[in-house]
């Protein structure tokens, strides 16, 4: 029999500011992001995941968890069979309407979406709580704020320097400034040059980023191959004449997962190389 600290009611508020509250903790978690699944693992949690979905590699035992779909498709009946006491899943785009139809099936869903740091840090405690693993949450959260407060003191008076963050080629793609990888580039001391538009994945043309003339451009890596090859033949643009033509990890960037913090260390050090260049 569990403990009663087991067994007892628990509570949370997710990125979407609803409560989630179960009547005790979850013990069969499905995970419908990689970050998600990476935040479960961070806490204590990654034994209590029965189902993930596509792109669910970190950390090696999440490769080892049966896929309910992806991020554009679920597999709702595969989902229902596993009897999860808590949904976790992304809030953006074309999974928003799957978590509704989830939760008018009779599941809890934790909407998650990290928009900044402390986003992160607050999310690995919520969802401790949700799994009765809250001590280890807090840990958690505790070290990734100690970590970050080391590396805002380490970047805080690096001259600004102006990025095209380049997340995709066909179609050319950016993020906009409300993105974590935003958050990341403030902290490293550099301006997205598209930090002003609406949406959060636009789509941009060739001449959009040749009229802002970024002083890098930073794809991640492993979106295509040989990535901004095509940036080349712009011999005019700063970027280009400066050699500043970069790529970066998007797998520990991009992903709103306490290795983040890692990844903006990474790209720090990058820019810090392409104000070298100057």
């Amino acid at each position: 029999m569990l403990p009663f600290a087991a067994r007892a009611a628990v509570s949370a508020v997710d990125d979407a500011g609803h409560r989630v509250t179960l009547p005790r903790p979850a013990t069969r978690i499905v995970s419908l992001a990689p970050h998600a699944t990476e935040l479960l693992f961070a806490v204590g949690a990654g034994a209590r995941i029965v189902g993930v979905t596509e792109f669910s590699d970190y950390p090696e035992a999440a490769t080892r968890i049966p896929s309910v779909g992806n991020g554009q498709s679920l597999d709702l009946e595969r989902i229902l069979a596993l009897k999860p006491d808590l949904v976790v899943g992304w809030n953006t785009g074309l999974a928003a309407p799957q978590l509704s139809r989830l939760e008018s099936l009779g599941l809890q869903v934790f909407r998650s979406e990290p928009r900044d740091y402390e986003a992160i840090a607050s999310s690995m405690e919520a969802l401790g709580n949700l799994a009765a693993t809250g001590a280890d949450g807090k840990a958690a959260a505790d070290a990734f704020r100690g970590r970050l407060q080391q590396l805002q003191a380490r970047y805080r008076d690096r001259p600004r320097i102006s990025v095209f963050y380049q997340i995709w080629r066909a179609p050319l793609m950016t993020l906009n400034g409300s993105h974590l990888v935003s958050s990341a580039l403030r902290l490293c001391g550099a301006d997205n040059v598209f930090a002003g538009l609406p949406r959060l994945v636009p789509t941009v043309s060739e001449e959009a980023v040749i009229k802002a003339d970024p002083e890098a451009i930073i794809a991640s890596r492993g979106e295509q191959q040989d990535v901004l090859a095509g940036w080349k033949r712009f011999g005019g643009m700063r970027a280009v004449r400066s050699g500043n033509l970069l790529t970066i990890d998007g797998g520990l960037l991009n992903r709103a997962g306490p290795r983040v913090l890692e990844g903006t260390e990474k790209l720090c050090a990058t820019l810090d190389a392409a104000r070298a260049r100057r």
